[in-house]
């Protein structure tokens, strides 16, 4: 690998863990209660072990807070799948 393209690379995981970093600290002062309501009433040392993970996935947290839809997705397995299939409902 050349100097120039590992600088290259650095510098975009230093971007996208910087925005990263502000977005998680958004979404965990402000945002939460929009991607989860029992989340949003969670203490301050939750929020605080959420916020690497936040950092991590921030793109996928910020879109779910754009949607705002207030509820965690529903799981989508086979087995829930079948159970519908019949007219039962898990």
């Amino acid at each position: 690998m050349t100097p120039w393209l590992a600088r290259i690379l650095v510098d975009a995981l230093c971007l996208y863990a910087g925005i990263g970093a502000v977005a998680a600290l958004w979404i965990a002062l402000r945002g939460l209660p929009r991607l989860d309501p029992v989340a949003g009433h969670g203490t301050w040392g939750f929020r605080l072990l959420i916020l690497p993970g936040l950092t991590a996935l921030w793109p996928l947290m910020l879109a779910r807070c754009v949607r705002g839809t207030g509820q965690p997705p529903t799981e989508r397995t086979a087995h829930r799948t079948a159970g519908t299939t019949t007219g039962r409902t898990s």
